[in-house]
């Protein structure tokens, strides 16, 4: 198979109606029992002057959407306390709620804010934990969410991911009627949304440094694929394979000194490792097949990658400083783009199933393939940094859009925008 062939393979495949929009998320399905959470409107006495934002909202918003909390509707609070003092806990017990989050915001003296909270054990009416935090006006979205991050650990266990990023790409009719592509950042609740690149050709593949401050990506800008790195502060970027053929599929290493990719300059794709501080590449792979779409173990060990040397398209791992490729799928006759957990233990990948393309998990350990997704056409998963939802892309009748299923296939959501569609998505690392 040509490299241009692949090429074009590469580009159907990616090519779907998208748009740059705010994502809108809802909860499609979810079989969990939810827990009962009460988030009291947080106070603010400054004049007239409004808040930036409602920060009891967002915070509510968050834990619902986890899909694991329900939180109270404002207008059914039995009472709207600001300080311990004016909790009734019999009232809250009442309610049924186990859970209540108060709050304060008041100025602070750089012209910012000063927002502090409390989370309450209602049926022992102690406090759980209370923390005061300085934001900008600029900051206080974020500052909701790490406050929703804090509750959500300290009622599950598990770290919050709501204080996170996804990059996804956009399509869009221009004035002219062509298409235009976009590469975008936005925070995990679609908000606040950053054109990271604008393109009247494809872009693919974008891929998150361990820091979040940069992403890897393919673009056809030249008419031929090249990876570049862009830092998404700045915007200063730099292209790190431009070879003749195929450059793709870029995946940093957990440690940032490296970045995978499949490269076809030596006539077939084949999975190499760059070294970052030198520009110098490994060969990984050696095989007549193509091997594509690497993904690094959190131990930056070994790599995942879809390879279709046993002629169909299926998962396998490498040891990255040398070994013979081990084959990891064997239920079906497609599985492709591997994604590893956080904790390594297993992959999320593509499978398809009776002619439908669905997310799938495997267990490394057991081998066990569950598929976790209903839909006709999904692709490109993303595990959030705690593990406990998977992002991915998917079309229907109504075209391309974002979605997500936890670890467990008992909670769907899907994220849309208000025109168009949305794909490619990759979900970022946790921000300091």
């Amino acid at each position: 198979m040509t490299g241009r062939i692949i090429i074009a393979m590469l580009v159907a495949i990616f090519l779907a109606n998208a748009a740059q929009a705010v994502i809108k998320i809802r909860i499609t399905r979810s079989t969990e029992a939810k827990l009962p959470v009460a988030i009291v409107p947080f106070g603010w006495q400054h004049g007239g002057e409004p808040l930036p934002v409602d920060v009891a909202t967002i915070i509510a918003d968050d834990l619902a959407r986890s899909g694991l909390f329900e939180p109270i509707p404002f207008d059914s609070l039995p009472s709207r306390p600001l300080r311990h003092a004016q909790i009734d806990f019999k009232d809250w017990r009442l309610l049924g709620t186990g859970s209540l989050v108060i709050g304060n915001v008041t100025p602070a003296v750089d012209g910012g804010y000063v927002v502090e909270y409390q989370l309450y054990d209602v049926l022992r009416s102690k406090r759980i934990v209370g923390f005061q935090l300085t934001a900008s006006k600029q900051a206080m979205r974020r500052v909701a969410h790490r406050i929703a991050d804090q509750v959500y650990e300290k009622l599950t266990g598990i770290r919050g991911a709501f204080d996170t990023r996804v990059a996804y790409v956009t399509e869009v009719a221009g004035a002219d009627g062509k298409a235009r592509y976009a590469l975008a950042v936005a925070d995990v609740d679609g908000h606040n949304e950053h054109v990271i690149l604008d393109s009247a050709q494809p872009v693919m593949s974008p891929s998150w440094s361990p820091d979040g401050k940069k992403l890897a990506y393919v673009s056809f800008e030249s008419g031929q694929p090249r990876i570049f790195i862009q830092d998404i502060t700045s915007g200063e970027r730099e292209s790190v394979a431009s070879f003749p053929g195929i450059n793709g599929a870029p995946a940093f290493s957990p440690d940032g000194r490296h970045l995978a990719m499949t490269l076809s300059k030596d006539g077939n794709p084949e999975i190499y490792a760059m070294d970052l501080r030198t520009m110098r590449l490994r060969r990984i792979t050696r095989n007549a097949a193509i091997d594509t779409e690497p993904s690094w173990s959190p131990d930056g060990r070994s790599l995942a990658f879809t390879s279709d040397r046993g002629g169909k398209p299926q998962i396998y791992r490498v040891v990255v400083e040398g070994g013979r490729p081990e084959r990891l799928t064997f239920e079906g006759s497609y599985n492709a783009r591997p994604v590893y957990s956080p904790d390594g233990a297993k992959l999320a990948l593509v499978h398809r199933d009776d002619g439908r393309y669905r997310i799938g998990l495997l267990d490394l350990e057991n081998g066990a393939l569950r598929v976790l997704t209903d839909s006709e056409l999904d692709e490109s998963p993303t595990f959030a940094p705690n593990g406990r939802m998977i992002l991915y892309a998917t079309s229907d009748g109504a075209g391309s859009m974002l979605a997500a299923v936890s670890q467990d296939g008992r909670m769907h959501q899907r994220l849309a925008v208000q025109t168009g569609g949305v794909r490619e998505p990759a979900w970022s690392p946790f921000r300091n």
